[in-house]
């Protein structure tokens, strides 16, 4: 999918209750994928966090609710999992934004631009099956330190995914201010 492209997930699979969001971030240096990371924001209709509990990411792998976790350990070339249990997502939880960015990015003059690959996909919860993958966002990055690469929506009762690929040259803190969540 290209970005600003979407999908009725629901709609066309209605049995869908759950689903991983598979994130693939890809750098021939090192010192670049050791500081990449991957977050997930769980937004109201007004695209804002409901809380900094809301914002999941590796030191807080949960949210409150426990609808959606970071999975410890990414499998299927992902370099981050993220699983969403749809029934169990708050009706105050409009929006499921997934982004990433570099965690001390500029000043160690690290960048999205670095990346050779950066990729999102929706993955079946049930049987791991891949029902739509996003176009690859690299190309277009090269001074960025922040990311967002897609979201899960509701949309008319349904569960829509949006590939967005929307950098930030001022990396998390850029994409905290936008979505509301306290750094």
């Amino acid at each position: 999918m290209k970005r600003g492209m979407n999908v009725a997930l629901t709609r066309e699979i209605p049995t869908l209750t759950g689903v991983v969001l598979g994130v693939r971030l890809v750098a021939n240096e090192p010192v670049l994928v050791d500081n990449l990371v991957v977050a997930t924001l769980l937004c109201n209709a007004s695209g804002k966090v409901l809380s900094d509990e809301h914002f999941v990411f590796f030191n807080q792998l949960t949210s409150p609710d426990l609808s959606v976790e970071q999975l410890r350990r990414a499998v299927g070339g992902d370099t981050e999992q993220v699983e969403v249990d749809l029934p169990k997502v708050p009706d105050d939880v409009q929006r499921i934004v997934v982004v990433g960015y570099v965690n001390e990015g500029t000043p160690h003059r690290r960048q999205l631009g670095q990346l050779r690959e950066a990729t999102v996909r929706v993955l079946d919860l049930r049987d791991d099956s891949e029902l739509v993958r996003s176009e690859d966002l690299a190309p277009a990055l090269s001074t960025e330190t922040g990311l967002v690469l897609a979201e899960l929506y509701r949309h008319g009762g349904d569960w829509k995914f949006k590939v967005i690929g929307q950098g930030y040259a001022d990396g998390i803190r850029a994409i905290a201010d936008d979505y509301g969540v306290r750094l």
